[in-house]
């Protein structure tokens, strides 16, 4: 499986592209966005490896990474990212938005989006892994058919969304 161009009304999730690394290093700046998933911001550089790397592909051929970048059309910038590593019938998702364009539904629409195009792919149930204190990831996996169940790893709850009957 192969990330492809996904648009929806305001936004277009464009596949990963090391090329993107410097953009989006400022757009991933602020160490807000790591209050619940730890580290800190990558410079562009340390960034560029890192999406050379998720480009590259998993180790694994029974995994796919697909990862994109978010473009608002409206004035033609990056915005944040989303992916999904799919095993199988089975995609764990996530998503960033850089602070900047946070509180306008972009993290929810870029979520839909990608469920929405999962949906046409051979996947069957979508995960997502939120902290329990991340009141914003929360409401995007809520806005994309997620729902929380009593299941945790590494201190977050599992939220799930079976596709396909």
């Amino acid at each position: 499986m192969h990330a492809q161009l996904i648009s929806t009304a305001p936004l277009d999730l464009i596949p990963l592209s090391a090329a993107h690394a410097e953009e989006m290093a400022a757009v991933l700046s602020s160490p807000a966005l790591h209050t619940f998933t730890g580290g800190a911001p990558l410079t562009p550089a340390a960034l560029r490896t890192r999406y050379e790397r998720l480009v590259g592909g998993s180790p694994d051929p029974a995994v796919s990474w697909l990862n994109w970048v978010l473009r608002l059309r409206t004035d033609a910038r990056l915005t944040g990212t989303v992916q999904a590593t799919v095993t199988g019938a089975e995609a764990e998702i996530a998503w960033v938005v850089g602070e900047a364009w946070q509180g306008r539904g972009l993290a929810s629409e870029a979520a839909r989006g990608l469920v929405a195009w999962l949906d046409e792919q051979a996947v069957a149930t979508v995960v997502a892994h939120i902290h329990p204190d991340h009141h914003a990831s929360a409401a995007v996996a809520t806005a994309a058919g997620l729902t929380p169940t009593d299941q945790w790893q590494d201190d977050e709850i599992r939220w799930q969304r079976a596709t396909r009957p």
